[in-house]
């Protein structure tokens, strides 16, 4: 399975992309939404663990530029949104896209690990 995390605090990004390869995925990492697009446009990925509060840009900018390749019934199954920040319009939004939200921190890392790796 590939995987693309987007994610900004470099610790975090560093234990997902380490438990998501312990489970087998290879992880592609970045903390830049630019990079992000980039990548998402040029490279086929599995899953995307997307941060929602990015230095630069949204995990919901990343998503509307997502649109260019993918439909959104396949961004809704491609990528998983993080974030520490999960009000009723940001979840209201993130439904919008069918995509799953975890807020972090995680309340259990097996739990989320299985809805990152899930195959659809």
């Amino acid at each position: 399975m590939e995987i693309l995390v987007i994610e900004d605090e470099l610790l975090i990004q560093k234990s997902l992309k380490r438990l998501l390869e312990k489970k087998g995925a290879s992880v592609d990492a970045c903390s830049s939404g630019k990079e992000a697009i980039e990548r998402i446009l040029t490279k086929d990925y599995d899953r995307v663990i997307c941060d929602l509060m990015l230095q630069d840009i949204t995990g919901f900018d990343i998503i509307e530029e997502s649109k260019k390749k993918y439909n959104i019934e396949e961004i809704g199954k491609l990528f998983v949104i993080i974030t520490a920040y999960s009000s009723p319009q940001i979840l209201e939004k993130a439904n919008s896209y069918g995509c799953k939200v975890l807020g972090k921190p995680f309340d259990n890392i097996e739990d989320a690990l299985k809805v990152f790796l899930e195959r659809e």
